[in-house]
């Protein structure tokens, strides 16, 4: 099991408290950010995540700390009934809510406040469950993971996108720009060193590839995979219920 690592060093708050304060400090600038900060690269990853989704039946989706949104309304590309949105940050969901209006996607997009440890939905009614980089920031791993796994019909996948340990050679530039370079821009960008001084530290501590496969398995979902992406600086899980 990973250590759990917290933004606020120091804070009384539980890290899910945490999480959500972070990211409504840096809500306004996330999506720029994440253009930047990848070179654009993650509009790539995000492809790769609604191929495979495309790949099995997902009719009904749920995406699980869905931010502002971008990976439901990429889904809504596919021939969906309905994708559900959860959060936990109150401004992450508000600027999600008017993308979502922009693109007038509201009758297939639902985006509402939840904690991915304890939703507020019923058993077995998921064809497909989605998370991109989010799951590193449960506060309990495990029982986040099982909630996913409750909500799926039977037969039903998780399709999960996770920051990961890249390969050796370019693992030395790669703690240099995420350790030094990424916190500087993030500060300077948004005023909060913390938030993405969190990142590097949260990643380091996440239990990739093997480790989070095995974590997935003993939460009870089977046909489980992992696919590098990018010489692994993200890693594409999947698993069935």
């Amino acid at each position: 099991m990973s250590r759990l690592i917290l933004p606020y060093v120091g804070s009384p708050l539980p890290k899910k408290e945490q999480v959500g304060k972070m990211f409504d400090s840096i809500a306004d600038n996330y999506d720029f950010l994440n253009g930047i900060l990848s070179f654009g690269i993650f509009k790539h990853w995000q492809n790769r995540l609604v191929k495979e989704v495309a790949r099995g039946e997902h009719k009904y989706i749920l995406d699980v700390a869905t931010g502002t949104g971008s990976v439901a309304i990429a889904l809504s590309a596919l021939r969906t009934e309905s994708i559900t949105g959860v959060d936990i940050s109150d401004e992450m969901l508000t600027l999600g809510q008017i993308k979502v209006r922009q693109k007038n996607l509201q009758s297939v997009i639902t985006l509402k406040k939840s904690d991915a440890e304890n939703l507020q939905l019923a058993d077995n009614i998921f064809d497909v469950v989605t998370v991109a980089y989010g799951v590193r920031n449960f506060e309990d791993l495990e029982k986040g993971l099982s909630e996913i796994r409750r909500v799926l019909r039977p037969g039903g996948k998780v399709v999960i996108l996770e920051f990961s340990k890249p390969i050796a050679p370019i693992r030395p530039f790669y703690h240099l720009y995420s350790h030094q370079i990424v916190p500087m821009i993030g500060k300077w960008v948004t005023g909060n060193s913390q938030a993405y001084n969190y990142l590097p530290r949260s990643v380091d501590a996440f239990p990739s590839s093997k480790r989070f496969i095995s974590i997935l398995q003993k939460t009870g979902f089977q046909n489980t995979a992992c696919k590098a992406l990018t010489l692994g600086i993200v890693s594409l899980y999947t698993g069935q219920k």
